[in-house]
């Protein structure tokens, strides 16, 4: 006998509102069935399986990215932030053997919850990394993505010069590991229509790495509860005989409920801590705004007046006078949670999200302490590679590099 489901069951299955089974019955694009003694409506698993969301809550997640390194890989990382790749990298089994990091609430975080870890405070411009050249495995940092000049046909590494891209093909040269991942936005795959990340590809190259095909992530694959994506640049040095590959998508998807409540991410509810509040008006704006709408939810007059010139542009503009629904997962964090054209209000309290609650979205562990004023940790924060997303990460990179041990040192 096929399995049904009742109107709210359905609608949480789909990832929608009961408001909007209810109107697809009336239209007829999913027409429900009627239980004959009290009319309500009920669904059949077949009449669901048509529904990618559908698929998704129903299928056991069979992917284990896991591997066990075959020694101890050890890692320079720049641009290090607040830790989340780092603590990515440490949970798959990567040591970090240094970490740069230029803003000293950052480093101040770093040190408080690493005391072990070797902090390098600074300008990356003033430090010389060519003592732990040969010594380290891998590379990594998220650069800021700026533009070059482009004085030549081919762009080389003079032609970055001046730009933090360029400081990090500085140092992937002095230390020449066997890889090296750039992390940054989407955004730059058609920054100046392809140029930089062009540019970039070939100042790797010139420096004596080849570069996998870019693929950009979204954490919500990685279990992360976050919609965020991110670009990866990977650099293999060329005398390396072994493919990398990025680490294979997750089949569950995580939602804000599974983020701030006990369950699978973590086994209790999120700590209270301190949080940034909105401004009068923008709290009086957001508590017309139900879990899951957006500022289409509000008024007519309202959103003209709240939009402004925004109102006549084109695009949804989707994350303003966002509030966020436990059953999904959360648009991606920003530094500044109470800004406009990115709110990201909490689903049954109007504020934003707590310095507690933004960092479980990360999926930072819950004893990770982070040091400064509200806005610096905010800062901190929303800047960060997803810890989960970083681990993933790391398994694929033991994994490559278990492949060249394997290589270079046949049995």
């Amino acid at each position: 006998m096929s399995k049904s489901y009742s109107l709210s069951e359905a609608a949480k299955l789909l990832g929608k509102s009961k408001e909007t089974l209810r109107r697809w019955d009336r239209n007829g694009k999913l027409v429900a069935l009627r239980e004959p003694m009290s009319n309500y409506r009920i669904y059949k698993k077949e009449q669901l399986e048509v529904f990618a969301q559908f698929l998704n809550n129903n299928l056991e997640d069979t992917i284990d990215n896991s591997v066990y390194p075959l020694k101890q890989y050890k890692a320079l990382e720049l641009f290090a932030g607040a830790g989340g790749l780092a603590i990515g990298l440490e949970r798959a089994g990567i040591k970090c053997i240094a970490l740069n990091e230029i803003d000293k609430w950052a480093c101040e975080t770093l040190r408080k919850n690493r005391p072990n870890w070797n902090i390098l405070e600074g300008d990356i411009k003033d430090f010389d990394f060519s003592k732990y050249k040969n010594h380290v495995d891998i590379v990594t940092g998220g650069f800021p993505c700026q533009a070059f000049s482009y004085a030549g046909k081919q762009l080389g590494l003079k032609d970055a010069r001046g730009t933090l891209f360029y400081e990090f093909a500085r140092v992937v040269k002095q230390v020449n590991p066997l890889i090296c991942i750039g992390e940054n936005v989407r955004g730059l795959l058609s920054h100046e229509k392809g140029k930089t990340l062009s540019g970039m590809i070939s100042i790797l190259n010139e420096i004596g790495y080849n570069v996998v095909p870019v693929e950009i992530l979204k954490a919500i694959n990685y279990k992360v509860p976050q919609k965020r994506e991110r670009l990866f640049l990977v650099g293999i040095r060329k005398d390396v005989k072994v493919n990398y590959n990025y680490p294979k998508p997750h089949t569950k998807i995580y939602n804000l409920s599974d983020a701030l409540k006990k369950g699978e991410l973590y086994n209790c509810d999120v700590p209270s801590s301190k949080g940034s509040k909105y401004p009068e008006h923008k709290k009086k704006v957001l508590e017309l705004v139900p879990p899951k709408g957006y500022w289409r939810d509000l008024p007519i007059e309202l959103q003209k007046k709240y939009m402004g010139k925004s109102y006549y542009l084109g695009g949804g503009k989707t994350g303003m006078a966002r509030r966020i629904g436990w059953d999904e997962p959360c648009l991606t964090l920003t530094c500044s949670p109470a800004q406009k054209q990115t709110e990201r209000c909490h689903p049954d309290e109007t504020r934003p999200f707590t310095i507690r609650e933004y960092a479980r979205i990360q999926t930072f562990p819950d004893n990770w302490e982070f040091i400064g004023s509200v806005s610096q940790q905010y800062k901190q924060i929303g800047n960060a590679v997803p810890c989960n997303l970083g681990q993933e990460i790391g398994y694929s990179i033991i994994r490559f590099l278990n492949d060249h041990y394997n290589l270079s040192n046949p049995k």
